[in-house]
């Protein structure tokens, strides 16, 4: 931190009581001056050969029997009245950028110039803003802080301007060129050199998120106009700044505290000094993602929620599934449509075309973050079934590597929701696509009892196939499933057929199912025929189809009997 240093001689100021200060010497004083509260006994001549306004205020005034003067409306009050009658006398006066503008404020309204007195305050105190302080990056900062309380007079005499321009030309400079301490407390780049320390883009964000909101704002778009910096950079400092004033933001179930006015105020701030969008350098989706639920929950406007939507969807795929997490279903199905569908052309057009030029990757991304969100709301006992499968639906059509991830999700809000259909277990379970399944997730299906049995029995299937089979067979295509027959739906490509689904097995059965499998395996002469006994296995299981309806009848005691001894008899034709 910068000061600078005014006078030698030794400090007299003294106080008498709570409101009294007087200059401790032997000449008696002859000057009394009231600063708000406090009273000044002062001597004529050392401050009227430095301010014109003084020499004023005696021109016109009975001192002669020791009269107050009253200064009502000086900046800064007693305080900076103290430093500029100090200097005045020539005692020692420390300025430093906590009272600087202080003292700048008060030696202009006391009129301190240069053509009253040859190196008079107003010019030391100029000298040393320029040369010093607004060269120094926190010190900077800190005047800046400052002249909030001494508008107008800060914003007059343009200390506000040239802080402005100086902490936004130091953001805007290259990071080789940073020479300045700066307070970086967040995680830095992994593959710095331990003897080169790397200066981060982000150097600034950390020192600026002490500002008030006011402030704050004047900063960025003075930033923003310069237009040297990056969209990415200036979204991490909007996040850091807004998670600085408000804890709950980002966080689901965080209880937010104080006035919901000025909260609401705030983010709108923020909203309003979010950068355009650019096609390299863009917001962080995880914190519009953040922004759009703080929006929801302070009820701001539709417009501004609307166009956080719209900027979230366009890039949806780079959302982690932590960030999206803290969103309700339904507003994750808003930026799902978003993304899967594009405004035709006009701005009062209302229809919309399907999405045919998005990247593929940024839809094996979407479809891999929406089974992930699946995953997390599934927990939630209070879920219905229906909001559910309405969003796995919706992603349906995008590719996907493996359908592990809408497994998990499907596994966890089976596990999570007990008391569920037979009806409502077929729905669920349509959702995946067995085929698609890795050697890990078919391993966990076959020990998974929440599984309806045909589920299980598909798995098994599809695992021996592709055990016996080399080049020849790579996929199984639709149609040729242990039920046989086609699918003629439209949908037959990633979800079974209704015939494909049943009862859900117990431990034993799926054990039993297995060894059987395994055991056909073994007997083959050759993995052609393996394939072929393989399916004459489940020829056998699936030739006793379930008669019974879909309208849960398979929950009864009556029910669970039946399919006992069905299994029974199933094993031992197996056998």
């Amino acid at each position: 931190m910068k000061f600078m240093k005014l006078g030698s001689k030794p400090d007299l100021f003294q106080s008498n009581g709570e409101n009294i200060r007087y200059v401790a010497t032997d000449l008696a004083t002859d000057m009394i001056i009231r600063v708000g509260d406090i009273k000044f006994y002062l001597h004529k001549f050392p401050l009227l050969s430095k301010s014109a306004r003084l020499q004023k205020l005696v021109a016109v005034s009975d001192t002669e029997n020791n009269q107050e003067l009253e200064i009502r409306d000086i900046p800064g009050g007693p305080a900076a009245f103290e430093i500029c009658a100090k200097f005045c006398y020539g005692m020692t006066v420390t300025l430093n950028p906590y009272n600087v503008v202080l003292a700048r404020c008060a030696a202009e309204y006391l009129e301190m110039y240069e053509t009253i007195d040859k190196g008079n305050l107003v010019y030391k105190i100029e000298v040393f803003l320029n040369s010093s302080i607004f060269r120094t990056w926190k010190d900077s900062i800190i005047v800046f802080q400052s002249t909030k309380v001494l508008v107008p007079w800060s914003e007059e005499l343009k200390i506000v301007s040239h802080c402005l321009d100086s902490i936004a030309s130091k953001v805007s400079v290259e990071t080789s060129k940073v020479n300045w301490s700066y307070t970086y407390n967040r995680k830095k780049s992994g593959n710095e050199s331990p003897r080169k320390v790397v200066v981060p883009k982000d150097w600034w964000v950390e020192d600026l998120c002490d500002l008030s909101s006011d402030l704050y704002k004047r900063v960025i778009i003075t930033i923003k106009t310069k237009g040297n910096v990056g969209s990415d950079v200036l979204g991490e400092s909007l996040r850091a700044y807004t998670q600085k004033r408000l804890p709950w933001f980002g966080k689901k179930d965080e209880k937010k505290h104080g006035n919901d006015l000025k909260t609401r105020s705030l983010i709108e701030m923020i909203m309003e000094l979010l950068p355009e969008e650019k096609e390299k350098e863009t917001v962080s989706c995880g914190f519009l993602v953040h922004l759009l639920h703080a929006c929801v929950v302070l009820e701001c406007g539709v417009t501004r929620k609307e166009e956080l939507m719209r900027r979230i969807g366009r890039e949806l795929e780079n959302v982690s599934v932590v960030d999206v997490a803290i969103l309700d279903v339904d507003l994750v199905q808003e930026l799902v449509a978003m993304f899967m569908m594009r405004d035709q052309s006009g701005e009062d057009q209302d229809e919309f075309l399907e999405v045919k030029c998005v990247d593929s990757n940024a839809k094996v991304n979407v479809a891999k973050i929406i089974d992930g969100y699946l995953a997390e709301i599934a927990k939630d006992p209070c879920l219905q079934l229906l909001k559910f499968a309405d969003l796995a639906d919706m992603v349906s059509t995008l590719p996907r590597s493996t359908h592990d991830g809408i497994y998990r999700a499907i596994d966890m809000y089976l596990k999570e929701h007990p008391g569920i259909g037979k009806s409502e277990k077929k729905r669920i379970c349509r959702l995946m696509d067995c085929r698609k399944l890795s050697p890990e997730a078919c391993r966990h299906v076959v020990q998974n009892e929440r599984l309806p049995l045909r589920v299980v029995v598909q798995v098994l299937f599809f695992e021996q196939v592709r055990s016996t089979t080399t080049g020849g067979i790579s996929e199984i295509p639709p149609g040729h499933g242990p039920t046989g027959g086609s699918r003629g739906s439209s949908r037959t490509a990633t979800t079974n057929t209704e015939e494909e689904w049943g009862s859900v097995p117990t431990s034993e059965e799926l054990k039993t199912l297995k060894g059987e499998l395994e055991k056909g395996g073994e007997k083959t002469s050759s993995k052609v025929k393996g394939v072929l006994t393989s399916k004459r296995i489940f020829m056998k299981v699936f030739s006793g189809k379930d008669k019974e309806s879909d309208n849960g009848s398979s929950d009864t005691s009556e029910s669970r009997s039946t399919n006992a001894e069905e299994m029974k008899s199933r094993r031992q034709s197996l056998s």
